[in-house]
Parts: C-alpha cells; sequence; structure tokens
C-alpha cells in the first residue's frame, strides 16, 4: 500500500499513483457536478417542451436530490463489500443508463423519475472520491489536492453545461442533451476501470511509518462509531453548515433566473456559467495554495478564517449580481458569476480537509456520505423547491436576495464558533492515532 525507499528518510515517503487517481476520479466527479448543471442549463428548453414552470425545476432538483441522501451512505457500504472501484465503475454505468432513458421522456413524470434515479447513482462517487483523495494525501497537502480536484471537474462541468445548451437551439435538442450527458457517464466509468489504482484506506496517514505500524492506524468502524461522528462538535458545526449554503441555488436557478427575469434566450443566458467555471477553478487553486500557507502561518485558525470570509465574498457577488438590472449585458452577469463561481471553488479545499482531520481515517468515507449525501442533499432539495415554489409569488431575484446573501452572512457567523472547537478535535485524532500506533 505504501511505497517504501530504505535509502531515504521516511518523510519523502508518498502514496502511491495519487496523482494519476485524482486525475482519473475527476471523470466521475464530473459526472456528478454535470448532472445537476446541465438539466438545469437546459430546464428552459425542457419547460418549454413538456409545458413546465419554475416550480418543476426545483422539484426536479429536490427529489434527485432526496433520493440521493439515503444512497449516498449506501454506496459507500457497497464499496466496503465490492470494492471503490467497482462501485465507482457501477454508478457511472446505471448514470448513464438514466441519462439516456431521461432524453426518451414525453412526459413530465418520466423526465422526474429517470433524472431522479440518474442523479441517486452519480452520487455514489462523492463521498467515494473525497474519502479517497483524503488517504492519498496528508493533511499539508489535502487543500491543494481537493483544490484541483474541485477546480478540474467544475471548470469541464461549466462547459459541458453550455456546450450541451446549445443543442436547444434544434427542434428536442434538449433530448440529444441529455443522452451526450448519459454518454459521457459511460466514458466516466470506462476511465476509473482502466487508470484507477485504489489506495487503500487510511493510506495516508500511514505514509511515514513502516508497514508493521500502518496496519495499526486503521481498524474496521461499528456502527457505534460512525453514529458517534455527531459528537464531534467540528464534525456537526460543518453538517449544519451545509443548510445555511445558499449559495447552492446559483447553479440550480441562475439560467432559468436569466432567461425569466432578464429576458436572455437559453443559449445566451449559459453562456454565464463559463466564467463561472473559470472562477471556479481559480478559486479552487487560489484556495489550495492559501490553504497550506494559512496552516503554516495561522495554524488550524487560519482554515476557519478563510472559510468565513469567502462566505462574505460569495454574499457580496450575489447582491451586485442578482439584485440590479444590466439590461442586455450578459457578459456583465458573466464577471458576477464569475466571483461567485471563485467563492464557491474556494470551498472545498479547506472543507474537505477540515471535516477529515477530524474524523478518523475508518470513518471517512460514511462522514462524508453523512455530509455530501445527505446534509448537503437537505441543503439542496430546501432551497430548490422553496425557490422553485415561491418564485412564482415573489420571483427568483427576491428568492436569491435572502437564500444566497442573507443566508450566507449568517452562515459566515455560524462558521466561527469552529474557533473553538476545530483545535481541539483536530488534536483528538492525532492522538488517537499515534496511541495505535503505539499499541495502546
Amino acid at each position: 500500500m505504501i511505497e517504501q525507499n530504505d535509502s531515504k528518510p521516511a518523510e519523502v515517503t508518498k502514496v502511491p499513483h495519487r496523482w494519476r487517481n485524482l486525475f482519473t476520479l475527476t471523470s466521475v466527479m464530473v459526472v456528478d457536478n454535470t448532472e445537476g448543471s446541465a438539466t438545469s442549463s437546459i430546464f428552459p428548453a425542457i419547460a418549454k417542451s413538456l409545458n413546465l414552470g419554475s416550480s418543476h425545476l426545483g422539484i426536479l432538483t429536490a427529489v434527485g436530490k432526496v433520493l440521493s441522501a439515503p444512497l449516498g451512505p449506501f454506496w459507500v457500504w457497497v464499496s466496503t463489500k465490492l470494492d471503490r472501484r467497482n462501485t465507482l465503475i457501477l454508478t457511472s454505468v446505471i448514470g448513464g443508463l438514466f441519462g439516456v432513458a431521461a432524453g426518451f421522456s414525453n412526459n413530465w413524470p418520466t423526465l422526474l423519475v429517470c433524472t431522479a434515479l440518474m442523479s441517486a447513482s452519480v452520487i455514489g462517487a462523492q463521498p467515494i472520491v473525497n474519502a479517497v483523495i483524503a488517504d492519498s494525501f496528508d493533511d499539508k497537502e489535502r487543500g491543494n489536492a481537493t483544490g484541483f480536484l474541485y477546480g478540474a471537474i467544475n471548470t469541464l462541468a461549466a462547459f459541458i453545461g453550455p456546450l450541451l445548451a446549445q443543442f436547444t437551439g434544434f427542434t428536442n435538442g434538449w433530448r440529444y442533451a441529455m443522452w451526450s450527458l448519459g454518454g459521457v457517464c459511460a466514458l466516466a466509468g470506462l476511465i476509473v476501470a482502466i487508470f484507477f489504482v485504489d489506495p487503500g484506506v487510511g493510506a495516508s496517514d500511514a505514509v511515514s511509518l513502516d508497514r508493521e505500524a500502518a496496519k495499526k492506524v486503521v481498524k474496521k468502524p461499528t456502527v457505534k462509531e460512525v453514529v458517534s461522528l455527531f459528537r464531534t462538535p467540528t464534525y456537526s458545526i460543518m453538517m449544519v453548515s451545509r443548510l445555511l449554503s445558499g449559495h447552492l441555488l446559483i447553479t440550480v436557478f441562475g439560467i432559468q433566473f436569466l432567461v425569466v427575469e432578464r429576458g436572455f434566450t437559453n443559449a445566451v443566458a449559459s453562456l454565464v456559467m463559463i466564467p463561472f467555471g473559470i472562477g471556479y477553478l481559480a478559486g479552487s487553486l487560489a484556495g489550495g495554495a492559501s490553504v497550506k500557507w494559512l496552516d503554516v502561518h495561522f495554524t488550524t485558525h487560519g482554515r476557519v478564517t478563510f472559510i468565513q470570509s469567502i462566505q462574505v465574498l460569495f454574499a457580496i457577488a450575489a447582491f451586485f449580481g442578482t439584485q440590479f438590472n444590466y439590461g442586455d449585458a450578459i457578459w456583465t452577469y458573466g464577471a458576477f458569476w464569475a466571483v461567485m463561481g471563485f467563492a464557491q471553488g474556494c470551498n472545498p479545499p479547506v472543507n474537505r480537509p477540515i471535516v477529515a482531520s477530524v474524523v478518523l481515517p475508518e470513518l471517512r468515507g460514511q462522514a462524508f456520505a453523512i455530509w455530501l449525501t445527505i446534509f448537503e442533499t437537505i441543503g439542496w432539495a430546501v432551497f430548490s423547491i422553496a425557490c422553485g415554489n415561491l418564485a412564482s409569488i415573489f420571483g427568483i431575484q427576491r428568492i436569491f436576495f435572502w437564500i444566497m446573501v442573507v443566508l450566507l452572512l449568517v452562515n459566515a457567523l455560524w462558521l466561527g464558533l469552529l474557533h473553538k472547537t476545530y483545535p481541539h478535535d483536530v488534536a483528538v485524532v492525532q492522538d488517537v492515532l499515534r496511541n495505535r500506533i503505539n499499541g495502546k
């Protein structure tokens, strides 16, 4: 599991295949991110074809996420029986089949069922990939690695969405977009099958140890231990924070907002996702580098201050980008979308390492499953349904103000609690691992 060179000090030992795995896993994560953004990008065309409204977009997003909630932990469980590589292949292939089926939908119920099952399939990649990254890179490198991963997947997703939206210029073009998305899913599974090599659970936590000591780092988790995750204050704070993450709405209703309330065509409105993706890439890379620098100069408090600051930055960009009418200047909106993308891109390089560093190696898969597929899913569902149903009464602009501006500022204040809990919880995990190595 661990490369060991006897002629060099142990500290230079690295987990093998880690960068190859990082780029390989980008493919399945692109599928998970593209599935949601692509559906939102082409929804105006779907709505016209099937006579749907904004409330249907909210339901479409929410049902897929709600169905994904129990299946996130389920896919992690499957990966313990089938192994992580084959599970990632399986989720991609099944998701692709439902994506193709969605393209044949001729009514709202069929579309809803197919897209929901597609979401529930590809969601399995989220917790597994995040656990693999934590197993591949140590705490000092996870910020950069996560930044590269999420920067790449969201940049690709940002371009794929508008590209698929160009199909909407043709009669029933949205169907070709869904079929293409299904093909992307299948391709992702093939890439994993060829290139991915599982590093093993806890590999990064054992890189400086000999092989016998490394075996003591990880043990099989019990159900009681999984439940005990919520007794870790930092983990609980991060879970609640996902319920306050109103920035999720921009990728769901952003294009619908520009079409319905600003008068752009579907194809033109979708162009804002390009600067959003570029901004996300810049934020992911800058976030990873910033976290590494902050760790050196401000220890654990640097991460907390950083994650608070990017919530505020997003709220400011959302306020100026959605609460004022800039006429037909799509690239003016694109500029604000770029800043929102930057702020959103800064999140994964800091929030994933925060969670990974307060959770024992054997519990990370389930920890990420609970966080990303249950709590994040609840947030997606509540925001999507609320926005979809209230938009017809108050308008999307007003909903954006309360959820993407006000709620993000509340989230920044809430995350301030980490200044007290995070340093302590990191020390607890390090003590447990140290005692395991020493046989205590």
